[in-house]
C-alpha cells in the first residue's frame, strides 16, 4: 500500500479533482516566487519553482492513476493493433468511392466553417480592438463573447448544433464555425491592435477619413497575418471536421466509426492515412499560398 507524504497530498486532492485544485496551487506558486523574488535570491527562486512544478507533476499523476504497468499492458496490445491494421485496405471499389464522397464532404465542412467564421469574425474583431474602438463597454462586451464562444470544444459545439439542425454536415459547418468565430475574433483583434500606428496617423494627416485610415493603413498590414491564421485553421479544421463526423455531423468520422465498431482495422488504417494525406497536402498548399501573398505583398 501506498505511503508517505505524496500518498497523503493525493487523497486529500483527490477529492477536489485535480483540474479544480491546480488553478489555486498555480497561485500558491506565483505567490511564493513574489516573496522570494523580493528577496532577491535567484538560486533559492529557481530550486521553490523546480520543486513546486515536480510536486504538480508527482500529484497529478498520482490523481490520474499513472502506472508503469498499465503502459506497457497498453503497449503489447498496441502493437497487436498495428499487426491488425496493416496493410491498409480500402475493401471494395464501392466503398471507395463512399469514402472519396465522405472525405470531400470532411474537406467542404472545414472549408465552409473556417471561411464563414473569419467572415464573420473580420468586423467584429475591430470591435474588440483598443485602437479601433474607444469605447470600454463595446470591446468588453465583444471579447467576453468572443471568450465565451472559444471556450465551447468544437466537439461540444457538434453535439449541440445535432440536436438543433438534426444529423449530417450541415451541423459540422455550424459546429466549426461557432467555435473559431470567437477564436478568428481574439486573433483579428489582437492583429488590429498591434499594427503600426504611422501609417494610419499619415492617412489622417493627408486628410483621409478613418475608413480611409483603417482601409489603407491597417489592412495592408494586417491582411497576411490573418489570411496565415485563417489557412492554418482550415488545416486544423480538416482534422477536427473527422472527429465531429464520429457523433454524427457528417464526412469521414462517421465511416472511421463504423470501421472501428465492426473491427474492420484495415479499413480503419486506410481512412486514417487519407486523412494523413490530405492534411499533409493542405498544409503544402497553404503554405506556398501564403509565401506567395506575402512574396506580392514585399514586392509591391
Amino acid at each position: 500500500m501506498a505511503s508517505g507524504l505524496g500518498a497523503i497530498v493525493t487523497r486529500v486532492i483527490a477529492p477536489l479533482a485535480f483540474a479544480a485544485a491546480v488553478p489555486f496551487l498555480l497561485y500558491v506558486l506565483f505567490v511564493i516566487v513574489d516573496a522570494f523574488r523580493a528577496s532577491g535570491s535567484s538560486r533559492a527562486q529557481t530550486l521553490l519553482v523546480f520543486g513546486l512544478l515536480v510536486s504538480l507533476v508527482i500529484v497529478g499523476l498520482g490523481v490520474m492513476g499513472f502506472s508503469i504497468a498499465r503502459i506497457a499492458a497498453g503497449m503489447s496490445q498496441l502493437g497487436v493493433f498495428a499487426k491488425l491494421m496493416l496493410p491498409p485496405d480500402w475493401g471494395s471499389s464501392s466503398k471507395l468511392a463512399l469514402y472519396v464522397h465522405a472525405l470531400g464532404e470532411t474537406l467542404a465542412i472545414a472549408f465552409l466553417g473556417t471561411l464563414i467564421a473569419a467572415t464573420l469574425a473580420f468586423p467584429f474583431g475591430f470591435l474588440a480592438a483598443r485602437n479601433a474602438v474607444p469605447v470600454w463597454l463595446v470591446r468588453f462586451v465583444t471579447r467576453r463573447t468572443f471568450d465565451t464562444l472559444r471556450g465551447v470544444d468544437t466537439l461540444i459545439w457538434a453535439l449541440i448544433w445535432i440536436n438543433v439542425v438534426g444529423l449530417g454536415p450541415f451541423a459540422g459547418v455550424l459546429a466549426i464555425m461557432s467555435s473559431d468565430f470567437g477564436a478568428f475574433g481574439k486573433l483579428f483583434s489582437e492583429a488590429i491592435e498591434t499594427a503600426d500606428r504611422k501609417p494610419v496617423e499619415g492617412v489622417l494627416s493627408a486628410g483621409g477619413s478613418r475608413l480611409h485610415a483603417v482601409r489603407f493603413g491597417i489592412l495592408p498590414q494586417i491582411l497576411p497575418v490573418i489570411l496565415s491564421q485563417v489557412l492554418y485553421y482550415f488545416e486544423s479544421n480538416t482534422r477536427s471536421a473527422t472527429i465531429i463526423g464520429i457523433v454524427g455531423a457528417g464526412g469521414i468520422g462517421l465511416h472511421l466509426s463504423e470501421a472501428i465498431r465492426t473491427l474492420e482495422w484495415q479499413q480503419v488504417s486506410f481512412l486514417v492515412l487519407m486523412v494523413l494525406v490530405t492534411v499533409a497536402v493542405i498544409d503544402m498548399l497553404s503554405q506556398r499560398l501564403r509565401f506567395a501573398i506575402i512574396g506580392e505583398r514585399r514586392a509591391v
